[in-house]
């Protein structure tokens, strides 16, 4: 099988590299706009090889695209013709726009996926061959795609040991913007937050778990989360909005020293857990 990664960061590192565990046979060649990317991934072995081209690269057998939704938009309109047989995976956080600009003439080439995984760190030297296993995978209007694609998807997002999940295309996005986006809306809210009292240092001198829990995610890249929040901003508008009427409502509570609702309300949210 060849397989061409297109974007060798985090994620297309990761994959390269889970590739080379569960497929050493594969043949795989890398595409990036990052010149220092392209080296470390050669050194890193994430490829064999490393090409210039879309051209270049669409010769193969699948083709991930794990880059920024605005980057796998415009290279879906550039990726025609292709071989029938030919499977174009991507990896984008959001999924209604990248699904709606899918060219007619490789509608059936492509699938489109959420692998459910991620960091908060980026380039090839932060991938590991483990950062799929064990994870969720959404994969959107599958019935879409022909049925080779459909067969193969599953088989590899399968071997990489991730539990797959179908969903509509719109639907993943309102949900991803609950689970996903507005989580690190918040954690960036919070380092500001905390940046913009007196003694900031002095501040996180006393910060413990709970406090690096939370604000890990704000190390994130910030060009790849603006484009997400750009992407999905009404869903993710619509999460924001619902997690501070939750907020406004833990303020008042303390505000009017109702300590009892406080803990009623404290309560409710740890059956969370029970479905996680």
């Amino acid at each position: 099988m060849r397989v061409g990664i297109i974007g060798l960061g985090l994620m297309g590192g990761s994959l390269g590299l889970a590739f080379r565990e569960m497929r050493p046979e594969v043949e795989l060649t890398g595409l990036d706009h990052n010149d220092r990317h392209c080296i470390e991934a050669l050194e890193l072995g994430i490829v064999d090889k490393v090409v210039n081209t879309l051209d270049e690269i669409k010769a193969v057998d699948v083709l991930f695209l794990s880059i920024p939704v605005e980057g796998i938009l415009r290279v879906l309109q550039q990726l025609a013709p292709l071989d029938s047989q030919t499977t174009v995976i991507d990896l984008g956080s959001t999924k209604a726009r990248i699904v709606s600009a899918v060219p007619p003439a490789i509608r059936h080439n492509f699938v489109a996926a959420h692998p459910m995984t991620g960091t908060e760190k980026f380039g090839p030297k932060a991938a590991f061959s483990d950062l799929y296993r064990g994870k969720a995978v959404v994969l959107c209007n599958l019935e879409e795609s022909g049925e080779h694609q459909q067969r193969l998807a599953r088989e590899i997002f399968e071997d990489l040991g991730m539990k797959i999940f179908y969903m509509d295309a719109e639907a993943h996005d309102r949900h991803a913007a609950f689970i996903s986006h507005m989580p690190h809306a918040l954690s960036y809210a919070l380092a500001n937050a905390v940046m913009a009292q007196e003694d900031p240092r002095a501040i996180v001198a006393l910060a413990g778990g709970g406090f690096r829990d939370m604000s890990r995610i704000a190390k994130s890249s910030p060009a790849m989360w603006r484009d997400i929040f750009e992407q999905n901003g009404s869903n993710l508008l619509d999460a924001i909005d619902s997690f501070s009427d939750e907020l406004a409502r833990c303020r008042t509570l303390v505000a009017e020293e109702q300590w009892d609702a406080l803990g009623d309300w404290m309560a409710q949210a740890n059956t969370l857990h029970t479905i996680l």
